[in-house]
């Protein structure tokens, strides 16, 4: 079978035995088939396996229907989540906007992932004098960063465009049943489509969380679905000893093993950086509990060279890098004459994109050198198709290798405690004892 994605790990697991890796590859295809009959823990949110298979004809024609007509009201669509709820879109966004001329409308803009007064006040002068539309990812509506987006633009919609204008300007999408934001779409009589229960906001790519943004900005989402379907066809049907993505998963465990604690993501174009930003949730948030996981970090090469470059090769051994290997969508060609008195006559007539090859393989070969393992994973273009089988291929690789450390990689208990604190301290209701007692170990009123 074709693999979309492929792995090499011959930089990385040169110096481990082939029986050992023979051992992890096993032991990775045993926890898919846990993973696959759902007998693995956390089971309950394992309904991303299917999506590109499962999602229905109706579910997107809805979804291309209602882009269609977002796009047609805005040269602006906000999109308003944070986590899982954005990352993913915004990934895939810059990833495929990087194959086509810039000035495409409407312009897709992202808040609600901070709570940064600067950005939100940014984001809304953009907005003036600009006809813009609102899409609202929210599980339950409760998150802080985006609720308050959310109800910022809902007020402007309404100023600006009056209570039945502003429902027709916004999307939600959240629970089914339940939750703040579902209750506000029955009040307010906006659409919404269904978050799946069985689905993870930082496995949702391929669910309306991804899609109706992704379509919104023109991107044909039947070829995101079914890249992911021929990724799921090569995760789930190839051989262990062939599988890329089961053999990442186990290499990742292999060189835990060894003593390295950090994985870098490490791109050679900028258009992956999001790409990067979305992979450090899905594992992070994965397999950072029960005080195990690689702490997943990601560097934008060759910038990152310049200033980090220096604690990769020689700095204390802790990490390793997975190098995402893509050929750039578009290309220059630099001239400059046989006697260019800038020294740089030898590259006259080559390409910036033979450039930047050059400049990953010699760092490859640098870094490995230097004692860093190198994993590279080659996607072969930049396409709808293309990006699908990434998301597919990494959530596949995530749950294997949680699921190979023994751990749930499917929850994230730990991230609830700041929030806890914040609101403590921000004098919800019903918190107003907790508050007093942390502002004590604060030593300082918080305004």
């Amino acid at each position: 079978m074709t693999h979309i994605l492929r792995l090499d790990d011959t930089w990385a697991l040169d110096g481990i035995s082939r029986d050992r890796v023979n051992l992890a590859n096993s032991e990775a295809a045993s926890q898919l088939q846990a993973l696959l009959t759902r007998t693995g823990r956390g089971a309950e949110y394992t309904g991303w396996l299917d999506l590109p298979v499962a999602t229905t004809q109706d579910m997107l024609a809805r979804i291309e229907a209602t882009a269609a007509d977002l796009r047609n009201r805005s040269e602006i669509v906000v999109v308003c989540g944070v986590g899982g709820s954005y990352l993913g879109a915004r990934a895939g966004i810059e990833f495929l906007n990087s194959a086509r001329s810039a000035g495409v409308t409407p312009e897709i803009l992202f808040v609600g992932n901070s709570l940064s007064p600067w950005h939100l006040s940014r984001t809304i002068e953009k907005l003036v004098d600009r006809p813009f539309s609102v899409i609202a990812i929210s599980k339950s509506g409760t998150t802080l960063e985006t609720a308050l987006a959310f109800h910022v633009l809902r007020d402007e919609l309404r100023r600006r465009y009056g209570p039945e204008g502003a429902r027709e300007r916004i999307v939600a999408v959240t629970e089914r049943v339940r939750g703040n934001l579902r209750s506000l779409a029955d009040e307010d009589g906006f659409a919404a489509f269904d978050m799946p229960v069985d689905v993870g906001g930082r496995y949702s790519v391929l669910t309306p969380v991804g899609l109706l943004p992704f379509a919104v900005a023109g991107f044909d989402i039947r070829a995101i679905l079914e890249g992911a379907a021929r990724q799921r066809s090569a995760v789930t049907e190839t051989r262990y000893e062939d599988n890329d993505a089961l053999r990442y998963a186990a290499a990742r465990r292999l060189l835990n093993a060894e003593g390295r604690q950090v994985e870098l993501f490490a791109d050679f174009e900028p258009f992956l950086h999001t790409l990067g930003e979305w992979w450090k949730q899905l594992f992070g948030e994965s397999e950072g509990k029960e005080r195990k996981g690689l702490l997943p970090a990601s560097l934008d090469y060759t910038t990152d060279l310049h200033s980090l470059g220096q604690f990769v090769q020689e700095g204390t051994p802790c990490h390793f890098e997975t190098v995402v290997d893509v050929p750039a969508p578009v290309d220059v060609t630099f001239t400059c004459g046989a006697s260019s008195p800038d020294g740089l006559a030898y590259l006259d007539g080559r390409t910036v994109g033979a450039m930047n090859r050059q400049a990953m393989l010699g760092t490859i070969m640098a870094h490995h050198d230097g004692g860093v393992p190198i994993l590279r994973i080659s996607l072969p273009d930049v396409t709808e198709s293309t990006f699908g089988a990434a998301v597919y291929f990494f959530e596949a690789a995530c749950a294997v290798s949680g699921y190979m450390l023994g751990i749930n990689p499917f929850d994230q208990p730990g991230v609830e405690a700041y929030k806890h604190n914040m609101f403590a301290l921000l004098g919800k209701p019903g918190t107003e004892a907790e508050g007093v007692a942390l502002r004590t170990r604060l030593g300082e009123q918080v305004d």
